[in-house]
Parts: structure tokens; sequence; C-alpha cells
């Protein structure tokens, strides 16, 4: 399929819109990390174990060095691996099975882990933000969420005016799921959808006619959800500029308060659901460079605000105000309003971080629950951070979240001198700034608005682990 007239985007019609031609997006085509956390979770070591996770969340709860003073809301992760039916573009960590008292096991081991982080951490400890994901989360059926929230509220106090999501397959919930969901005390859903294109569900092997999921969002809204998400993919197969055209007017006519806008990478060597999809299916790059200028294009003439990389939301809903505001944060979940956090990641393979350290869950139900059984937390690798990691971690957030390094505000909180410690990076930036992706100022780096869409890369430069190994094939394409 030839691609449409489209040669910039978004188009000029938005006079203050960025415009960026193909060759900016073919010249940036290459893999990056998502910095959903420095360093990212590839760096990882065996090293750190449950006892190194055990004594940082004794150091939460007594306050010890780093953690002094550590009284912010946590941010809590649920982990639900099983699907009932496999997606082939796919990599999440999952378990498909059509079992469902395999969720019975598994919600044993959760509250063993609960029972176990809450007596080294401390009980009620407020939470402002709750997410389960998967898998598929509305695998479990209503009364067994109900018991997995009922484990977590006696474990840990849910602020009022918190943020608590939670993904749904729109093939597994109805209206009335949805009251229930309500009630439990979720006000955000993120839905999966990817595409409206009966060819590409069909390819996909994931089939959920647009029909379901607009009622579904109907009933959402009349239960009164605080915000909408909604996932979508480009690159997959049988996916054209032209079919694409008409899965975007019909997110439009949905009008989801967010949209997640993901761009598809084949890696069947990685992912075996992968090996299912015929690679000739495939559009071809400039095809795909299409379908996102597009979408780019599309979202912002329809009052969306571009967050960061590929996240969208309406202009009054409160991640675009807290971009306006300077208040957007990020984690292992993405972009988020609350403050800087500490995550408690629950359930197989979950990811979560106290203070300077990472640590993340065996990646098996059968290690996962095997090591509960024993009593014992199943972490199996994470990270303490080194003081330079700290210094890079508050240089990338600051650019992937506010867009903007102040020198002075890194050089006082890590007493060093930015230009000299970082002077190879600001080398490696004079060529962003001559493309007019950043703006080098007396006091700081600012992002500009072109330089937004392309901030991953930005970031990068001042990755030591990415400029010292240069093995950037691990992750998923910038654009």
């Amino acid at each position: 399929m030839s691609e449409p007239a489209l040669g910039l985007w978004p188009a000029p019609s938005n006079p203050t819109a960025p415009i960026v031609s193909k060759e900016w997006l073919s010249r940036f085509d290459v893999s990056g990390p998502r910095y959903t956390s420095y360093p990212t979770a590839d760096r990882f070591v065996e090293a750190f174990g449950s006892a190194q996770y055990q004594q940082a969340l004794r150091q939460r709860r007594h306050g010890v060095g780093a953690l002094a003073g550590s009284a912010s809301a946590l941010s809590v992760y649920v982990h639900i691996p099983f699907c009932e039916s496999v997606c082939y573009y796919c990599a999440c960590n999952k378990v498909i099975t059509k079992h469902h008292d395999r969720a019975v096991g598994y919600l044993e081991a959760l509250r063993t882990e609960i029972d176990l982080v809450t007596s080294e951490l401390g009980k009620a400890q407020p939470v402002s933000q709750l997410h389960l994901g998967g898998g598929t989360p509305t695998f479990l059926d209503d009364d067994q969420l109900e018991a997995l929230l009922g484990m977590l509220q006696s474990a840990f106090r849910f602020v009022e005016g918190g943020e608590y999501a939670i993904e749904i397959d729109p093939r597994t919930v109805s209206a009335e799921r949805l009251n229930r969901i309500a009630a439990m005390g979720f006000n955000r859903l993120s839905l999966g959808v990817q595409d409206f294109d009966p060819r590409v569900q069909q390819a996909v092997h994931r089939v959920q006619p647009h029909a379901q999921v607009a009622s579904l969002m109907a009933s959402a809204r009349a239960e009164g959800f605080e915000s909408l998400n909604m996932d979508l993919i480009y690159g997959l197969p049988r996916q054209t500029p032209v079919s694409f055209q008409t899965t975007l007017s019909q997110v439009l006519a949905l009008r989801p308060d967010r949209i997640a806008l993901y761009a598809y990478a084949h890696l069947p060597q990685r992912f075996k659901p992968q090996r299912r999809i015929d690679a000739s299916a495939l559009p071809m790059a400039d095809d795909k460079v299409a379908m996102l200028a597009m979408a780019i294009e599309a979202f912002t003439a329809a009052g969306y605000d571009h967050i960061g990389m590929d996240h969208f939301a309406l202009h009054h809903d409160s991640l675009a105000v807290a971009k306006r505001q300077g208040r957007l944060h990020r984690n292992f979940q993405g972009y988020s309003t609350h403050a800087d956090c500490d995550v408690i990641g629950l359930g197989v393979s979950a990811i979560g971080r106290i203070g300077a350290h990472y640590s993340q869950n065996t990646k098996t139900v059968e290690d996962y629950t095997g090591a509960l059984r024993r009593r014992q937390l199943p972490v199996v690798r994470g990270l303490t951070l080194s003081r330079d990691d700290l210094v890079r971690r508050a240089v990338i957030m600051a650019l992937m979240c506010q867009g903007r390094v102040d020198f002075e505000s890194i050089e006082l909180a890590y007493l060093m001198d930015f230009r000299q410690y970082f002077g190879p990076e600001m080398r490696l930036l004079e060529p962003l700034a001559e493309s007019g992706l950043v703006q080098m100022e007396s006091d700081g780096i600012r992002v500009t608005s072109l330089g937004w869409f392309f901030v991953r890369a930005i970031a990068m430069v001042f990755d030591r682990h990415l400029q010292a190994d240069r093995t950037v094939e691990r992750f998923s394409r910038i654009i």
C-alpha cells in the first residue's frame, strides 16, 4: 500500500505544532530504552536478591541512610499473568490457560508475598497509586478481584484521591462487571484495543469488534470512571495506512481520555507468540511512518496533548495538566501525575523500587509460588544504585518528564559541577542542538517542542551503560 499524501507531521494546519519530516523519523528509527527506570532493568544483577530487598524495606520503614524521611505515599503494582488466549504480538510475561482454578494458588502466593513485604515495611503504609497489570487482570473473577483488593487494603492504607487502575480485556468484561469493578474502588481503566480492523485482529489473534469496545466505554463512563486509557499499536500485520486511518477515526469518536500509541517490535527470536505472525504481512517501513504521522496529526487536531514519547492525553486530563505544570513523573508503569515515589512490585516478574534499590521477582509462576511456599520473598535480581547512577537518573527523568535539566538543582543535590561531570555528554548533545531538538542554555538544557518526539534519543546521551557498550538491539524502536 502506498503512503497517502502526507508529507509533514503534524499538518501545517496547526502552526504551533512541530513539523517532522520522514527524514527525521528515519534518522531516529533506532532502538533505545523507554526509561521507566534508570539504570534499565536489563542491568539488574543476581547478586541483589531477597536479603537485599528485605534490607531496603527495613531501611524505608526506619528511615535509615538515603531513605531517611521517606514518608511519601507508595505506588503498588500487581502482576496477574494469566490470559485465556494468546495475542501473537504480545511480549508481556504471561501464562495462557483456560483453567481459572490456577488463579486460586496464585492468589494465595500473593497473600504470602504481601504479608512478607509488610512484615519488613510495616503495615498501613499509605498508597496513592495502584495498578493491576498482566497478562489479563480480569482473568480473575469478581470474587477473586475483591479478595485481592481485600488483601491489599488490609496491608496498606489507600489514600483518598489516589489513582487506582486496572487493565481490562474488553472481551472479558461486561457492563455488570464494570459495576463491580467500580464498587471495588478502581477509578481508572486501561483498555487493550491495538486496532479495530477485523483483518488485523485475525492476524494477531485478538478479535474484538468495535461495537463491543464502544459499548464497554459507554458503560464505563456511566459508572463514573475518572479516566479511560486506550492502547493502540501500529506496524501490525495486515495494517495499512488506509485501514489504520479508519481505526483512528473510530478511536477518536470514542474519545478516550488517554491514548498510548506503541510501535510493534517484531522479535520472534525472543517472544515465541510472535513466531505465529506472518512476517511478509507486516507493513513496510514507509507505511509504518505514514501511520505514525497520521496518528499524531489526528490526535493533535482532536485536542490531545503530546505527553511524551507515545502517550497522549486530552487537554483537561490530569496527565496533560501535570505536564503543563511541571509535575510529570515516571515509574515502571509509565508517566504519572503523582510525585516520585517508591514502588512495591507484587506478583511474578514484578519490578519494584525502594529508594536507591531496584528489585524484580522471578519470571515463572512455578518459581514464584515455590519461593512463597517456603515463605521466601521471590526476588531473584535487582540493583543498588551507585552515586553516578543516582545523578544520571535525576538528569534522565528531568528530561523525560519536565523536558528540562537545571544545572544548579543537580549541582546542589549532588555536590558536583554539571558541565565538568558531563563534559562528554555535553559534546554529544551539540549535534542534537544544531538539529533543533534541544536548546543549550546558560543555566540548563531544554527539550524543544520538536525534541519531545525524540526525547528517548536525548536521554540516551546520559545513559552511561548504553554509551559504554552500545548494545541497543535489546530495546524497542524509538519511533
